[in-house]
Order: C-alpha cells, then sequence, then structure tokens
C-alpha cells in the first residue's frame, strides 16, 4: 500500500485505543491479583492480631484466678459467654493436657469436643495464628488463636478462640467491590483524558499531515485553521505561513521566468529578423552596417541581461563572498564617472564630484561598491534630461561614511518607491526612456549594500530629481590615522 494514501491515525490512532485498553486490562490484572491477595492477607492478618489480643487480655487478668478457686466455673463459663459474643468466635478453656474446661460458641459452630486429640501448645511454630479446620473439629477452615493462662509461673492452661473466615471474606468482598467501583471511575476519567488528548493533539495533528499532504501534492492554497495558541496552534500558523511563503515564491518563479523569457526573445527576436533580411537581400548592403549597429546593440543587451542573472544568482544562493578591503571611496568615484565620460558627452549631462575631503577610506567589496556606484550613476544618466547635472556626494557621519548620487531627471512615482528594487521592475515612466536597461540594476544594488550589512534609500519627487544614498563603515586611511 502507498505510504502517502495511508490515512493517518490509521495507526496511530490504534496505537492510542490499544494503550488505553491495556491499561484498564493492566489496572483490573493489578487489582485482580495483587491487591486481592494483599488486601485478604492483611484482613487475616489484622483479625489474627485483635482476636489474639481478647485472648491475652482473659487469659491474663481472669482465668488465673479460676485455678486459685477464687472464680467459679460457672463464672467463667459467663466470661466465655461475653468473650463470644464480643468476637462472634467460639472459645475454648482447657487444661495443658487439652481437656475441655469450658466452652462457648455462636450459633453454626460445631459444638466442642471434650478433650482435644493430639493436644500440641506449640503447634502454632511462633505465629499468632493459624489456619484451617483444626484438627478436623471445624467443617470449613477458622483461624485459631491461643493464648496461655499462666498461675504462679507455671502454664495452668490455654485459652483457644476460633473465629470463622466468613465474616474476613464478607470484609474483603466489600473492600475489593470497593476497590472495582474506583478502578471503573478512574477508567472513566482517563478516558476523559484519551478524549482530550484526541481534540487537543490528535486531531490537530492530523489537519497539519493532511496539509504537509496537500503541500506535497502542490496545493500550496490549503491553510489549516488556527484555533488555540499553543504549541499546535503555533505549528499551524508556522506551516500557513510557510505555504504563503512558497506560493510567493512560485508567483516569483513564475513572473522571474516570464520576464526573463521576455527580455531574451526580443532581442533574439530582433537579431534573427535582421540577420535574414541581410541574408535573403531585403536590407541592401548599403543598409546593412544601420543594422549591424542595431544588432550589437542588442547582443549588448543580451550580456548585460546575462552579466546581472549571474550576478543576482550569487546572492540567490549564499555563495556571494566579499573580499572586503580597506581603499578610497574618492578614487573608486572617480574612476567610475571617469567610465562614463563619453556617454555623458552625447547626452549633454556632467557629472559633478562633491567630495568630503580628498581621501576618505571606507572598509567594504571593492569590486562591488565600483558596481553599486556605476549602476546608480548609469541608471541617474538614462533618466536625466539633456543639459543636466548629475551630483555624487559623500559625508562623514561617525564611523560611517555616505554616498549620495543625485539627478535632476524625470523622478519616481511615489506609487513606484516601494517596487524599483524589485527584480524586473520597470515604471512605467522608465520605458520610453529605458531601452536597454534589464530591470535588475537596482535589484544588484540593494542586495550589494545589504550583504555589507548596510542600508541604502532612495528619495525623490516626480518631475524634479532622484536621489539614491547608501552608508558604508569607514576605515582608517593608508597610514594608519582614522578618518
Amino acid at each position: 500500500m502507498n505510504k502517502r494514501n495511508l490515512p493517518f491515525g490509521s495507526t496511530l490512532h490504534l496505537k492510542f485505543i490499544l494503550a488505553y485498553i491495556i491499561f484498564g486490562f493492566l489496572a483490573v490484572f493489578t487489582t485482580a491479583i495483587m491487591m486481592s491477595g494483599y488486601t485478604h492477607d492483611q484482613l487475616l492478618d489484622s483479625s489474627a492480631s485483635k482476636l489474639y489480643k481478647n485472648a491475652n487480655v482473659i487469659a491474663t487478668h481472669y482465668l488465673p484466678d479460676y485455678f486459685t478457686e477464687t472464680v467459679s466455673l460457672s463464672d467463667v463459663r459467663i466470661q466465655l459467654k461475653g468473650i463470644e459474643a464480643y468476637t462472634e468466635a467460639a472459645v475454648w478453656f482447657v487444661d495443658t493436657e487439652g481437656n475441655m474446661l469450658c466452652s462457648s460458641h455462636p450459633e453454626g459452630y460445631p459444638s466442642s469436643p471434650s478433650a482435644i486429640e493430639n493436644f500440641d501448645p506449640a503447634e502454632t511454630r511462633g505465629s499468632t495464628y493459624q489456619k484451617g479446620t483444626y484438627h478436623d473439629y471445624f467443617d470449613e477452615d477458622v483461624i485459631t488463636v491461643m493464648a496461655p493462662i499462666v498461675q504462679g509461673f507455671s502454664t495452668k492452661g490455654y485459652l483457644l478462640l476460633h473465629k470463622n473466615l466468613e465474616s474476613i471474606d464478607a470484609m474483603w468482598n466489600i473492600l475489593m467491590q470497593r476497590a472495582y467501583a474506583t478502578l471503573v471511575v478512574i477508567y472513566l476519567l482517563s478516558f476523559v483524558i484519551f478524549l482530550a488528548f484526541e481534540l487537543t493533539v490528535y486531531r490537530p495533528l492530523r489537519l497539519i499531515t493532511d496539509a504537509a499532504t496537500q503541500y506535497a501534492l502542490g496545493n500550496l492554497d490549503y491553510e489549516i485553521p488556527v484555533n488555540t495558541e499553543d504549541e499546535m496552534g503555533y505549528l499551524s500558523a508556522s506551516l500557513n505561513y510557510m505555504s504563503s511563503q512558497l506560493r510567493d515564491m512560485e508567483d516569483y518563479q513564475k513572473k522571474f521566468v516570464a520576464n526573463v523569457s521576455h527580455d531574451f526573445r526580443s532581442p533574439l527576436t530582433s537579431i534573427k529578423g535582421y540577420v535574414e533580411a541581410m541574408a535573403d537581400g531585403t536590407i541592401p548592403p548599403e543598409l546593412q552596417e544601420k543594422y549591424l549597429n542595431i544588432i550589437l546593440f542588442e547582443t549588448d543587451r543580451l550580456t548585460d541581461l546575462t552579466r546581472d542573472l549571474l550576478e543576482l544568482n550569487e546572492f540567490d544562493t549564499k555563495n556571494l563572498l566579499l573580499d572586503k578591503e580597506p581603499f578610497d571611496i574618492h578614487e573608486v568615484i572617480k574612476n567610475t564617472a571617469a567610465s562614463f565620460e563619453g556617454t555623458c558627452t552625447k547626452k549633454k549631462i556632467s557629472i559633478e564630484l562633491v567630495l568630503a575631503t580628498k581621501h576618505l577610506t571606507v572598509v567594504a567589496d571593492k569590486r562591488k561598491i565600483q558596481q553599486v556606484l556605476y549602476n546608480l550613476i548609469d541608471n541617474a544618466i538614462k533618466f536625466s534630461d539633456p543639459d543636466s547635472i548629475i551630483t555624487v556626494e559623500t559625508t562623514e557621519r561617525g564611523d560611517k561614511v555616505f554616498t549620495s548620487v543625485i539627478d535632476n531627471g524625470i523622478g519616481i512615482p511615489r506609487e513606484s518607491l516601494n517596487k524599483i528594487w524589485e527584480r524586473f521592475y520597470k515604471t512605467d515612466a522608465s520605458r520610453g526612456k529605458d531601452k536597454k536597461g534589464t530591470g535588475l540594476g537596482l535589484s544588484i544594488v540593494k542586495e550589494s549594500i545589504q550583504a555589507h550589512g548596510e542600508n541604502i534609500n532612495v528619495i525623490s519627487t516626480e518631475g524634479v530629481g532622484t536621489e539614491f544614498t547608501f552608508s558604508l563603515p569607514k576605515g582608517q586611511n593608508l597610514t594608519g590615522t582614522n578618518l
């Protein structure tokens, strides 16, 4: 059977039911076997001990007077009758040879013999009582206790008490009935605990397992109802959050693939079309240079897109290793700005550098920061009007160095400010100007700065311009002095 199709709890639920049944069986077994015998023995010992104490009291304080002729046999008989009524036992008063001197017994007990055959005062063998039919004088088992009667430092006789076990068994039955009744109550209460487990643990766990199965089948819209604030509720909420994150990731992947496909398909379609037109003679030789330049432009777009995708892949796979070192941020700014001289000349745009000091050292990955500056200046040039100025400015605040790239371009709509960091995002206003952009530049900028543990912010007003500012930790200059 496929384990994935096995209903959850078909074994787990059965295990708990079997455990509950076994618990009840063991409770009954323990009560019936262990407690039953233990309780009966305790009752037997308790009754025998009480009987022995009563026998000793009479044998010690009253019956010795019989042998001094202080008390008559009729008086003894009255005393024994009282003992018989109090203990509900047969009472025998014998001499040292076992000859019956006087006796008394309740109704239902056999009459006492005239003499006890094979009488042995030591037959209890050190115990306070013996159990049995006592020389077969009784039809059923009785407990027998024997107390010596001492007068003048010599034993003159013995007092024997024989008590039927029926009263002990009756008491034992009452106790066992109460024990079983208590056991039933405990078993029913344990069923309440079982139901509580069913409602608070098993059913939520089953919902969680069903949800995990749905997620494994690709149904990320399945949501677990969260009704508690305990560990099960926290786990359910965590799984719901996980499914929402997976849905977002799935949507992002679909969007990412669609954007990449679109950005690759457009230049490839242009390249293929122009090459086919030149190959079949549709484009005459005198115009081919123009279209070869277009093909070169589209090839550059593909190169930029591939480079940016590889760059972002470093962040996504967490394999980005920063080569941090102290370097002069002003030197990097000057070199990066100089690389745009040709582009700025064509658009009649100038780059103005407002630097805090002649030299300013930061600690960061020099290549990554150079790329950040390149992307920000390139972005500013794309969206700036001709005859405008782009300003790159640095300031020192405590142990941080802040670098700003400011343009006087078209600005960013307020509703787009939080979206410009998304991959492939382009504002509607940018689509007419940014023909070559991949929509990945600002994503690379933000992830590079965040990889350094720093922040980047943007301030923009439509029709006025945009300012990007990022921070870096300040280092020491090349001579070792803290700047």
